[in-house]
């Protein structure tokens, strides 16, 4: 028996969504894709909930922010989970397509979703699916940047997330509309980058989207690819 403890958290600056997932009977639990500046108020809820941080999940390798999953580690010992293809440089449980792993009696199962970034992962737990952001809320990922394939993402999509059952909620990443959930029926039905386009028409929509680049993204990125270790001195 395991029970579910799961909490949505949210970092104004980035707009990232967080998720702390727990299981109260075994008193332990993960954060996925922990956010640096909201450290201390990651570590405030899991002492509240008397729960002994891991884990710390990533989904991809973030552009938009700078992960805490370094710090986590050294402050309460939590081990990252990332893609095998990762190439983050940090001691990791890393996980392929369908490969399981736990967080007490809860079972947590790794999807392969590239197409944002080469080794974007979702995390299927119960009914529940984190989607990175592979599949955001009426959209998805852009492509453009950080090895991003728009083909690619579509086949990730359409294999491993819509496949799924019309009914599982989906959690992304993040979402810059206040919304906090779906579901792949409704993304099935309704997502406007997906929803009724062939493989082609959605390359060349994401081909064309001419986005800016992200605004932190010199910074993030170097210090995601040491799992949000400060950059060492000279």
């Amino acid at each position: 028996m395991a029970t579910l403890h799961f909490e949505q958290l949210f970092d104004p600056e980035s707009q990232s969504l967080t998720y702390l997932i727990g299981d109260l009977d075994a008193g332990v639990c993960a954060l996925c894709d922990p956010v640096r500046e909201q450290l201390e108020r990651d570590l405030g809820r899991i002492d509240a909930l008397g729960l002994e941080l891991i884990h710390t999940l990533e989904t991809h390798l973030h552009a938009d922010h700078v992960t805490s999953g370094n710090a986590l580690a050294e402050r309460r010992g939590s081990r990252p989970v990332l893609s095998k293809r990762s190439q983050v440089s940090c001691e990791a449980l890393r996980v392929g397509h369908g490969e399981r792993f736990a967080v007490g009696g809860l079972v947590i199962t790794a999807l392969e979703t590239p197409g944002h970034t080469p080794e974007s992962l979702s995390f299927q737990l119960e009914n529940r699916v984190l989607t990175g952001d592979a599949l955001l809320i009426g959209t998805c990922g852009r492509t453009d940047f950080q090895g991003g394939d728009p083909g690619q993402l579509f086949d990730s999509v359409h294999a491993h997330l819509f496949t799924l059952p019309d009914e599982t909620w989906i959690f992304p990443a993040h979402d810059y509309r206040g919304r906090t959930s779906s579901t792949i029926g409704v993304e099935k039905r309704e997502n406007a980058r997906l929803a009724g386009r062939d493989r082609d028409a959605f390359i060349a929509l994401m081909n064309g989207l001419g986005l800016p680049r992200p605004i932190r993204m010199d910074e993030a990125l170097p210090a995601n690819l040491r799992c949000g270790k400060p950059e060492p001195q000279a």
